[in-house]
């Protein structure tokens, strides 16, 4: 399967197309270790040049520095790709010595607070529209609602802002056609059906589970997913570095399990002549809902080694070695309209 980073899959039912590989900009905004600004404005530019049409950011990302970041290079873009950014946090000035920076090393002084509700969501909008100081973004998604966020007793009151309006508000971003696309970005798959008990969506970002690695979000997510038209950006490719070399997955250090299951891909991969990063960034567009792979680099040099990876050549052969280990779940599609088979 031979796939470039200018080949083009649509967003959902929407007119939205986007590149399948795209650019995450949180590092970029400097988690765990930091990043200059200049590099930051180099390397979305460096993804611009390389044809790349998709770009992500959030509030969250250094409490407003990847949207500052991202607005300061889009901006001036020739052609500007398409953009999403996120609602449900609002960001509140803060004097430094006493903000919550999180994992960001050097964030803008602000703190967040979660807001879900219709009035949260446009306001929030608005927000970010300042701080990327742009006419419109392309994607709006709702941010880190769920469980593994906010707890199950912690998670109730924000589900009912977005249930009681904060769906509303979306509907009517997208039906004005201040925004093209609406969806969630989350790290559990879970919730996404919760979401969907509540009505249409055109793309999910979900970060980490349906990876190389781990298949969780399959059936019922996935499937559903195809029946229901919508979308699926697939983030975290490397699941948090530990399919490109690093030891943490999902944020922390990763357990003796996964590191065991990720020596044997890499064996499998080895066999092919294939490296590790370069078959995790390119499996998850083995399914049908899924339309884009956004890794998220922290200079140009790293985008180009992700770029190396892209344009590897991975035989159909590799995913059957990998299923025939059981190192794929069942219901797995792998190239030429194949699935995984109950074993």
């Amino acid at each position: 399967m031979t796939t470039s980073p200018l080949e083009k899959r649509r967003i959902g039912q929407t007119a939205l197309e986007v590149t399948t590989l795209g650019l995450g900009a949180a590092s970029l905004a400097g988690i765990f270790t930091e990043v200059p600004d200049a590099q930051g404005r180099a390397t979305l530019q460096h993804a611009l040049d390389k044809g790349l049409t998709y770009v992500d950011t959030a509030p969250q990302y250094g409490l407003g520095r990847s949207e500052h970041l991202t607005g300061d290079v889009l901006r001036r873009a020739a052609n500007r790709p398409v953009i999403s950014t996120k609602v449900g946090r609002l960001l509140k000035p803060v004097d430094p010595a006493r903000q919550d920076k999180g994992l960001w090393v050097d964030p803008l002084p602000f703190n967040q607070a979660y807001d879900y509700s219709y009035d949260g969501i446009m306001r929030s909008h608005e927000d970010s529209l300042q701080r990327l100081g742009l006419d419109r973004v392309d994607i709006l998604y709702v941010h880190d609602i769920g469980t593994a966020t906010h707890g199950v007793e912690g998670n109730r009151p924000y589900w009912q802002q977005l249930e009681r309006g904060g769906y509303r508000a979306l509907q009517e971003l997208k039906a004005s056609g201040a925004v093209s696309a609406i969806g969630l970005g989350v790290n559990e798959w879970q919730v996404l059906m919760d979401a969907f008990a509540l009505g249409d969506w055109d793309v999910f970002l979900l970060a980490g589970r349906y990876t190389l690695l781990e298949q969780t979000s399959l059936d019922p997510f996935l499937t559903t997913c195809v029946k229901r038209g919508a979308s699926v950006v697939v983030g975290g490719p490397f699941n948090s570095g530990i399919l490109v070399g690093g030891d943490k997955f999902n944020y922390a250090k990763a357990p003796e399990a996964v590191v065991q299951k990720v020596r044997a891909i890499e064996a499998v991969c080895r066999d092919f002549g294939v490296p590790l990063p370069a078959a995790a960034l390119r499996f998850p567009l083995t399914h049908p809902a899924v339309c884009n792979v956004l890794p998220g680099p922290r200079s140009p040099e790293e985008l180009d080694g992700i770029l190396d990876w892209w344009n590897v050549d991975i035989p159909d052969a590799l995913w059957s070695a990998l299923a025939e280990k059981g190192l794929l779940a069942e219901g797995t599609p792998v190239p030429g309209g194949r699935v995984i088979p109950a074993r």
